[in-house]
């Protein structure tokens, strides 16, 4: 390897890094977001926070990679040229293609290992961080006793603490409603005030009562008398404890969610749609056969059927209407019949087809997300050469710009391509094959030295065509 190219290299390693770094923690967090209000408030340490955190991260990388490589080939030849190193190089001989070429060869190495990154890691940790989520979804929030109102989180117990001393422990003027055994509130509980803590690991809540009172509704037909039917029992102290096992977060089972289209592979992902897209030809094609038993066959034969017609099913010959505003009505009863089973079964076919393009999206996104990388890559380095411009100024501006448009596209195009407007192929690489030729204008102008608006080519075509003309 030659000094130019470690020194180019040198100068796109760094900024890549750095880059690389911002732009995944920025979509990390702006991603994460989503979720904070169920991650809040459940006691889930320190542990789990960094194994989602992981999982997410590795999902973002993907989407990460194409615009770290654009601001880092922006910031880096912008650098160059605005220190005036990229116009030494060119005066010493040697081309722009020729400048490019080892961070060329690099942005073709990453977006080759993004592809099976992308293919290979990132359904594995899709499928580990959506089923942590749902465990961290479906567990409760921790204990939380308010002054002056119920708390129902504990299983079949009802619990208001009208005051709550500064210890955390001790407790004012407790009331409890006993709903374990079933039915209404048919047991209460009053103390004056009492004591909570944990115990065996924080397994267990532990609440001693003082000074208070048990009633008890014994609610049984046989107890007539209202004195023996109403139980009071008097209290000076009295232990009731809580088992804390509904609030651990248990896990399931990742198989169960292995079938989103999110956690396969390539390989997976063509099954599945393949599957899909037998499956709806074969409802296109039941749909004749299907469709031909809400019809009724007549034929006209006026000299042995009053109005001039004839069942040709033997034995429904009784149901022929007699009377043309009848048989209008069986006529129009039975198009109804038949619209409404079309709808139904276009729609059935319909959402086949559409399932089906789902998948063939996720599969063609793994190819265009790594060729991406490539295509930024084609914009940024040729850009910053002319633009002369380092930092994080104007490069994060134009990333920024390039990078919306390149979304948009994506996302115009993956639409159209889910509801079957165009193929998903041209959906998908839509975006990439309109970026390729500003990528290329863009190296053009980098390469013969002009400004960024400056088109001279239909000069320079003008004038080889008069030459060739004076030179016949």
């Amino acid at each position: 390897m030659k000094k130019l190219d470690k020194l180019i290299l040198r100068s796109f390693i760094g900024p890549f890094v750095l880059t690389f770094a911002i732009v995944e923690f920025i979509l990390l967090t702006q991603y994460m977001l989503k979720y904070l209000d169920e991650l809040l408030g459940k006691d889930l340490g320190g542990e789990v926070f960094a194994e989602l955190l992981f999982y997410f991260s590795l999902n973002m990388t993907p989407v990460a990679l194409p615009l770290a490589v654009l601001l880092s080939s922006l910031m880096t030849f912008g650098t160059l040229g605005e220190h005036h190193e990229l116009t030494a190089i060119k005066t010493s001989g040697i081309a722009l293609p020729r400048i490019l070429r080892p961070v060329l060869i690099l942005v073709v190495i990453i977006s080759v290992g993004a592809f099976y990154f992308n293919n290979k890691v990132v359904p594995k940790a899709n499928l580990k961080a959506y089923s942590l989520l749902w465990d961290i979804r479906q567990k409760k929030p921790t204990m939380n006793f308010k002054e002056g109102a119920f708390y129902n989180g504990l299983p079949g117990y009802s619990i208001k603490i009208n005051k709550k001393l500064e210890d955390g422990q001790s407790l004012r003027d407790i009331m409890i409603y006993d709903h374990s055994k079933g039915g209404a509130n048919t047991t209460v509980i009053l103390a004056d005030s009492g004591k909570m803590y944990t115990q065996y690991n924080d397994n267990y809540l532990v609440l001693e009562l003082f000074d208070g009172n048990t009633y008890v509704d014994q609610d049984d037909p046989g107890i007539r008398n209202s004195t023996e039917q109403f139980v009071r029992q008097k209290f000076e102290e009295s232990k009731i404890v809580f088992s804390l096992s509904s609030f651990n977060m248990e896990r399931t089972r990742e198989e169960y969610f292995s079938d989103n289209k999110m956690m396969k592979n390539i390989g997976q992902l063509q099954q599945v749609t393949d599957s899909l897209r037998r499956h709806g030809q074969r409802e296109q094609q039941l749909y004749p056969p299907n469709v031909e038993s809400f019809y009724a066959y007549f034929k006209a034969d006026t000299g042995s059927t009053k109005n001039g017609f004839k069942l040709l099913d033997k034995t429904i010959e009784r149901e022929l209407p007699t009377e043309n505003a009848d048989l209008l009505a069986v006529a129009t009863n039975k198009a109804r019949n038949i619209k409404s089973f079309t709808s139904n079964y276009l729609e059935r076919v319909s959402g086949t087809l559409r399932e089906a393009n789902n998948y063939e999206i996720e599969i063609w996104r793994k190819y265009t997300q790594s060729t991406s990388i490539f295509m930024l890559f084609l914009i940024g380095a040729p850009l910053g050469a002319i633009i002369k411009k380092g930092g994080l100024g104007v490069p994060v501006i134009i990333s920024i710009v390039f990078f919306i448009l390149m979304y948009v596209m994506s996302i115009l195009g993956e639409k159209w391509a889910r509801e079957g407007l165009i193929s998903v192929g041209a959906g998908m690489w839509a975006a990439n094959l309109i970026l390729l030729p500003i990528g290329l204008f863009f190296l053009y102008q980098a390469q013969n030295d002009s400004s960024l608006l400056e088109v001279d080519f239909w000069r320079k075509l003008m004038a080889r065509l008069r030459r060739n003309k004076l030179d016949v």
